[in-house]
C-alpha cells in the first residue's frame, strides 16, 4: 500500500463525528498536469513531511500570561516543509476530536492530515498529504486560472470552497473520491460576482441542524462593502436566502468564520497598517440576529498584534473536547514569503 493511500485510510477510518470523514469510494482523478501554474501550486497528490517548532508562549514578553480576552492560550506550532507547495493556508476544518484536518492553500491545493498532541498541547502533524483542487473537468482548477481558494465549509460529505478574485463557490462531494473529487460550481446571488476581485469571498460556513438558519450556506466577503461602508455577506439556500451586512469598524476585514455549538458565529478579522503592522481580532455574532437586510454587530472577544505570536491569520475552526472545552484553532497564510510564518494556534474559549 502506498504512503498516499495509507494516509487517506488513516484519515478516513479514524476520524469521527462528521460524515465527511466516513470512508468514501476512492476514485482516481485525471493526473494533474503542469500548465499555467506557479511554482507553489499543488499539481499532483503528494505525501509530505511537515516540521513543527513549538510556541510555548503566545506573548513572549510575559511568560506568566495565558489569558487573552475571552481566550486562554493552549499551544502553538510554527510549521515548515521542504515541499514547495506547502504554505498559503487560508482555511482549515477539523473533525469532532480536533485531530484530523482538511486545509486549503490559496494556490488551489488541499492539505489533509492529523494533528499530534501530547496532553492538550499540539506537538506536530502526521500523515500529511497535498492534492490539487479539481474542477468540473477533473483538471486542477489552476489550469483554468482559478487561484485564491480562500474559504472552506463542511456539510456532511460536502465541502464548499470559496474562490476569491473570480468570486465562485465550488462544491465537492468527498464521498466520491475524497480530495480526488471534482468540484461543481454552486449558483450564487448575482451580487457575489460584483465583489472586489481581491477582497471578495473570504469566509464560508454551513449552519447545522438545530440552529437558526439551519441548512444555509453563509458566505462572507473580505471587504465587499454596502452603501454604508459595512461588510457584505450572503445567505444561500436555507429558509431565508438573501443578503445582509456586518458592521465594519476600525478598518478590520473578514478573513474567516466558524459557528459554535451555542449558535454564535465567530468572525476572524485582520487589518494591516504600514505604521502599526498586522492586527487580528475575533468578534462574536448571534445567528438569531442574521436575517436578509439586517446589519449585525457583536463584541470583540480577542485582539492581538505583532507583539504576540501572530502572522497573517486566515483560518479558524472550533471543536469541543471530551472535557467540554471549546477549542479554537487558528492558522496563518505565510504568502510563501521568507519573512512570514505558517502558524497553527489553539485557544480555549472561556465558559
Amino acid at each position: 500500500m502506498s504512503i498516499e493511500r495509507l494516509s487517506r485510510r488513516r484519515f478516513l477510518g479514524t476520524a469521527a463525528g462528521l460524515s465527511i470523514f466516513a470512508a468514501p469510494r476512492i476514485v482516481d482523478a485525471e493526473p494533474a498536469k503542469r500548465g499555467a501554474v506557479d511554482e507553489f501550486s499543488v499539481t499532483a497528490p503528494t505525501a509530505l513531511e511537515v516540521n513543527a517548532r513549538p510556541l510555548p508562549l503566545f506573548d513572549p514578553r510575559n511568560s506568566s500570561r495565558t489569558r487573552f480576552g475571552a481566550l486562554e492560550y493552549r499551544s502553538g506550532l510554527v510549521l515548515t516543509s521542504r515541499y514547495p507547495g506547502f504554505g498559503g493556508l487560508s482555511g482549515i476544518r477539523l473533525d469532532a476530536k480536533g485531530e484530523h484536518f482538511i486545509a486549503i492553500s490559496d494556490k488551489g491545493g488541499w492539505f489533509t492530515g492529523r494533528i499530534v498532541y501530547s496532553g492538550r498541547a499540539m506537538t506536530g502533524l502526521a500523515d500529511v498529504e497535498a492534492a490539487p483542487l479539481l474542477g468540473p473537468d477533473g483538471r486542477p482548477i489552476t489550469a483554468r486560472g482559478w487561484f485564491d481558494s480562500e474559504s472552506i465549509a463542511l456539510d456532511g460529505s460536502l465541502v464548499y470552497i470559496g474562490l476569491e478574485r473570480v468570486n465562485l463557490v465550488l462544491r465537492y462531494d468527498f464521498a466520491e473520491g475524497f480530495t480526488r473529487a471534482r468540484g461543481e460550481v454552486v449558483p450564487m446571488p448575482p451580487a457575489v460576482k460584483k465583489l472586489p476581485n481581491n477582497k471578495g469571498l473570504e469566509g464560508l460556513v454551513v449552519v447545522p441542524k438545530g440552529l437558526p438558519l439551519a441548512g444555509t450556506l453563509i458566505a462572507l466577503s473580505e471587504r465587499g462593502l454596502d452603501d454604508r461602508g459595512n461588510l457584505l455577506a450572503f445567505l444561500v439556500g436555507g429558509p431565508s436566502p438573501g443578503q445582509f451586512s456586518i458592521r465594519r469598524t476600525d478598518n478590520f476585514d473578514i478573513s474567516d468564520a466558524v459557528i459554535l455549538p451555542s449558535g454564535d458565529l465567530l468572525i476572524l478579522e485582520r487589518k494591516f497598517s504600514i505604521i502599526y503592522g498586522v492586527g487580528i481580532r475575533i468578534r462574536r455574532l448571534a445567528l438569531r440576529d442574521i436575517t436578509p437586510g439586517a446589519l449585525v454587530d457583536g463584541p470583540s472577544i480577542f485582539d492581538a498584534d505583532f507583539s504576540q505570536e501572530i502572522d497573517n491569520m486566515e483560518g479558524i475552526d472550533a471543536h469541543v473536547t471530551e472535557e467540554g472545552d471549546t477549542v479554537l484553532t487558528l492558522v496563518s497564510d505565510d504568502n510563501f514569503s521568507l519573512i512570514q510564518r505558517t502558524l497553527l494556534l489553539q485557544f480555549t474559549l472561556a465558559k
